[in-house]
């Protein structure tokens, strides 16, 4: 099985391996920012109760299903806890290093145990995660990464 999987991983396109290792790395630092105070970790995430446009430049189609797949891949291999939130904010922080705009939404739900939350994200109309299951959650928080409309001295068109 190891070797298996390890004599795929040599095998992959070397931009597929780089992509693998940051999301890899960056499901670390988002796994760390998690065990914070989320009033810290809120600042680090964009704009609170706003929204990213559902628009998706069609170059970037391949740059989002290629994150996805990464992060989802990764987090399968890493020893500490990578679920909803962690990979919404890493999946942020790689779009971001990108320019490409994403929103994180956070939700909450009932269930027989009580209440339950769930995180997901999304970059104009895909969802790289948490999209299992988004539609039983109400949505409480949202925080927009919104990159397309800051030019590059950092100050804000329009």
């Amino acid at each position: 099985m190891f070797i298996r999987r390890f004599s795929n991983f040599v095998k992959m396109d070397n931009k597929l391996k780089c992509l693998l290792f940051e999301a890899y790395f960056t499901l670390a630092w988002a796994r760390y920012w998690k065990s914070r105070d989320f009033s810290k970790v809120a600042a680090i995430l964009g704009k609170q109760m706003s929204e990213t446009p559902y628009f998706v430049n069609g170059n970037n189609r391949i740059i989002l299903r290629n994150i996805s797949s990464a992060m989802h891949m990764a987090s399968k291999y890493a020893f500490w806890e990578s679920e909803c939130l962690v990979k919404a904010i890493a999946g942020m922080k790689m779009l971001e290093r990108r320019g490409i705009d994403s929103t994180i939404y956070l939700g909450t739900a009932k269930d027989v145990t009580g209440l339950i939350a769930h995180a997901w994200l999304r970059s104009g109309t895909y969802y790289l995660s948490g999209k299992e299951g988004m539609e039983k959650f109400t949505v409480v928080a949202t925080f927009a990464n919104d990159l397309t409309s800051i030019n590059r001295k950092g100050e804000r068109y329009g």
